[in-house]
Formats: structure tokens, sequence, C-alpha cells
């Protein structure tokens, strides 16, 4: 026994591309939407409606270029892919500043038991949905990438990867796994069983679960100071 992870086989489909659905991620991204809509007016970095319709234009742009299954290698598409991304996760990082500013100097959105809870589940739920986005699109090249090929050495190894035998021979990580990487990472602030082995997916990983834990961390801690 060396104790050494061992490589995943390449991946490559014999049928061709394996594409998945489109409508898992793009759920996902009305999700998104929704709750930026539901954020308080201080909380949320632009008036109600322009993140919301920045993010449909570019979702419905994605749908249009590349519909049903995401398998359509594009630059303009990843181009796209990537603005989304960063809009969802732009929205996330500056609705948590701003509830960490809110809760510290006890301003009226966290004044409140109920105002307190609605607004730190909103923001920890978009935190939740953003890196999902961030894991989805820059694992192994994003998904139209993984439709085609799998490489041997992945940046965030699931459970298939690193225990072949358990998959198809064309198993790739959908949506549904990434949303579930950063659910668990946000809730267990650490690797469950994916695990990151790029130097990205570390560092993504890292700054997720610091983000979850100061949200829910000062969310608990002006609860109980309200409450008190």
């Amino acid at each position: 026994m060396t104790g050494r992870i061992p490589k995943a086989p390449e991946r490559s489909s014999p049928h061709g591309p394996v594409g998945e659905h489109r409508w898992p991620m793009a759920a996902a991204v009305v999700a998104a939407m929704v709750l930026t809509l539901l954020l308080p007016d201080d909380l949320r970095l632009a008036p109600r409606w322009v993140l919301p319709a920045v993010e449909g234009l570019l979702l419905l742009a994605l749908i249009a270029g590349d519909p049903g299954r995401i398998d359509r290698r594009s630059t303009v598409l990843r181009t796209m892919s990537i603005a989304l991304v960063g809009v969802l996760a732009l929205s996330a990082v500056w609705s948590t500043v701003r509830l960490v500013d809110d809760i510290l100097q006890g301003g009226k959105e966290t004044g409140s038991a109920t105002s307190l809870l609605q607004s730190g589940s909103t923001v920890w739920a978009c935190t939740v949905l953003a890196f999902s986005m961030l894991y989805f699109e820059l694992d192994c090249g994003g998904a139209a990438a993984r439709a085609h090929h799998m490489p041997a050495t992945p940046a965030l190894a699931f459970p298939q990867q690193l225990n072949p035998e358990v998959a198809s021979a064309d198993w790739r990580p959908r949506f549904v796994d990434y949303l579930y990487l950063a659910l668990t990472n946000a809730t267990a602030f650490s690797p469950t069983d994916v695990m990151p082995l790029a130097p990205w997916a570390k560092i993504t990983m890292g700054v997720q679960s610091l983000v979850s834990l100061l949200i829910l961390g000062l969310v608990v801690a002006r609860a109980v100071n309200v409450l008190a």
C-alpha cells in the first residue's frame, strides 16, 4: 500500500459526446435570479431587476446557442458561461459583504429575528448556487468539454473517478454533483466525498467554506443577541 490516489482513466464515449441536459443548470440560475429579487435593497449590488435581467439574457443566449444537451464547444458560448458565473459570483460576494456589514453595524436588515433569518438564509443560498455554478463551469473545462472528453487527472475528484469500477464507462459529473459539492462544503466547511486536487479547486473550496462559516457564524451570533 503506497497511499497514492489512483489516476482515473481518460474517458471518451464510443457513442459520441455525452452531454447533460441544460435544465438543471438553468433551474439553478433561475433560482438565483428569484433569490436576488427577494433580497432587501441594501443587500443587492444593483437595482432589483438589473442583475436578474442580465443573468436571464445570458441564460437565454446559452440555451439558444446550445439547446437541449450541453455538448457544443464554442468560444462564444464559453465566454457567455464564464460571464454568467461571474455575475452570479459577484452578486453573491457583494450580498455577503453587505450582510456582514449590516450585522456588525446593527442595521435594519438584521435588526429583527425575522429579517435576520430571511436575509441570512437568502444570502447563504445565493452563495451555494454561485459556487455550484463556479465548480460546474471550471472543472475540466466546463460541461461541453466534459461531454467530449474526461481528463485522466481531474481537478475535482469525485468518488466515481477515484473508484472507476463503481461507475459506467461514460460517467461524467453532472450539475447535481456540483450542487451537492457546494452544499456539503457550505455546511461541513470542508471536503466531504469530493476531493480538490488542483490549486484553484482547493482555493475555491477554501474560500466557500470561510464565506459560509462567516455568514452562519455571524447570523447565529446576531440571532442570540436579538433574541436575548
